[in-house]
């Protein structure tokens, strides 16, 4: 089997012809701009085709030059493994075991450390690396049950940033083709402090690749602004019969997202208000005066995680409890495993190789379902997969990875 990039616009045809027979669909045309498809934005150079001994195209996989946003609002190169794909004659021989592979070393070579993917199957990724570290899930409400309750926190009129403050900002609702320029520059400073968060390069934006708002399909935006006029959140979002679909809510803190939401909630003409990829734990259905109004559907994984260089990873993200920590990791897929010292000082962390006893041992997936802070290491060691040495570890251990905010993605790539 042969596995090359592809240097060519032929290849890049022979490439997304690949990926639909592996996945059973058929793309679409490109506009005259060569945008308005989802492989529109595919970075040729970091594309990977494999071959069998015919010569014929088996396997796809391809990566996108991400930023990712971590714990201490600080951001990282991460590349973000796409169109992952066997043709149907050709699985179970290993083709996909060799692309990742392949792929893996090649990052490396690059010198990226990190490495995102969505999962179509949870069961496939893990065993390359790969551990789920955000889940997104659905808010559905019915109209009539809608209504907010008012704040009851004392001084909640003061102006503050919590769910709770009072909006002094304004909502105006414009066409997605009317405001592309200002949803990029929204979305660009929400992920910025957003961790989980990846960004969304302008060329996905100029050439629609992906999924609405991205994608220039037809959509109304709830454009919100402070009270200086500032854009500072935005909703997405179109009327489908009597249910409204939010495609995604974009907000600097609590109080826009509430406002976009009461906007979204308040809507005539419909009887039930869907909002799609509603962060985890997100204060909104505390602010209905019927809490059980608003329920929590097809919760779920989506970001996952590896880390191609340790030490360069954790290192590269705040910490919350300076201390020393010790972390066994072995990596079944490259054939790795490294014992490190992590010592941090003032949120800043430092690593290095060590031979004292580890507090905990683990595999690199579950170091990545870590590593933005959405899932404890206790957690995992209830679990079994994660090994606490010592009666303290997982406890010290969760001091270490805790994060001020949950890890939430909206991005799909």
């Amino acid at each position: 089997m042969q596995i090359r990039s592809t240097a060519t616009a032929e290849d890049r045809d022979v490439f997304v012809s690949t990926v639909d027979v592996a996945f059973g669909h058929f793309s679409a045309t490109p506009d005259e701009n060569g945008g308005g498809v989802w492989w529109a934005a595919l970075e040729p150079d970091r594309c990977l085709l494999a071959f069998d001994a015919d010569g014929r195209p088996v396997g796809t996989t391809g990566s996108y030059a991400f930023e990712l946003t971590l714990p201490g609002e600080l951001t990282a190169p991460a590349a973000g493994i796409t169109a992952v794909g066997v043709v149907p004659t050709h699985r179970r021989r290993g083709v996909l075991t060799a692309m990742m592979r392949h792929q893996l070393g090649e990052l490396r070579a690059r010198g990226e450390f990190l490495s995102v993917l969505l999962a179509t199957s949870a069961e496939i990724y893990g065993r390359f690396g790969y551990g789920p570290a955000t889940h997104t899930q659905r808010l559905t409400v019915p109209r009539h049950r809608a209504a907010f309750a008012a704040p009851r926190a004392g001084g909640a009129d003061s102006g503050g940033t919590g769910s709770g403050s009072t909006d002094r900002g304004s909502v105006e609702v414009l066409r997605r083709a009317e405001c592309g320029d200002v949803l990029e520059a929204v979305y660009d400073r929400y992920r910025r402090t957003q961790p989980g968060a990846l960004s969304r390069p302008p060329r996905w934006w100029a050439l629609g690749a992906g999924q609405p708002p991205v994608a220039q399909a037809p959509r109304y935006i709830a454009l919100h602004r402070d009270a200086a006029g500032v854009p500072d959140g935005y909703a997405s979002y179109a009327r489908n019969g009597s249910e409204l679909t939010v495609d995604e809510i974009v907000a600097v803190d609590d109080t826009v997202y509430t406002a976009l939401a009461g906007f979204a909630l308040g809507h005539d003409l419909v009887t039930e208000v869907l909002i799609k990829h509603f962060p985890p734990e997100h204060p909104l259905r505390w602010r209905l005066a019927d809490f059980n109004a608003g329920q929590i559907g097809n919760h779920t994984d989506w970001l996952w995680v590896r880390l191609l260089d340790v030490p360069r990873a954790l290192t590269a993200r705040a910490w919350s409890t300076d201390g020393e920590l010790v972390l066994d990791v072995t990596d079944p897929f490259l054939g790795e495993h490294d014992r490190y010292l992590l010592t941090v000082r003032d949120g800043k962390a430092d690593c290095a190789p060590t031979t004292r006893a580890p507090d905990l041992s683990l595999d690199v997936r579950d170091l990545g379902s870590l590593y933005l802070g959405g899932t404890t290491p206790s957690t995992l060691v209830r679990a079994g997969h994660v090994r606490a040495h010592h009666a303290e570890a997982a406890a010290l251990a969760d001091a270490f990875f805790r994060t001020d905010r949950i890890p939430h993605c909206l991005h799909w790539f």
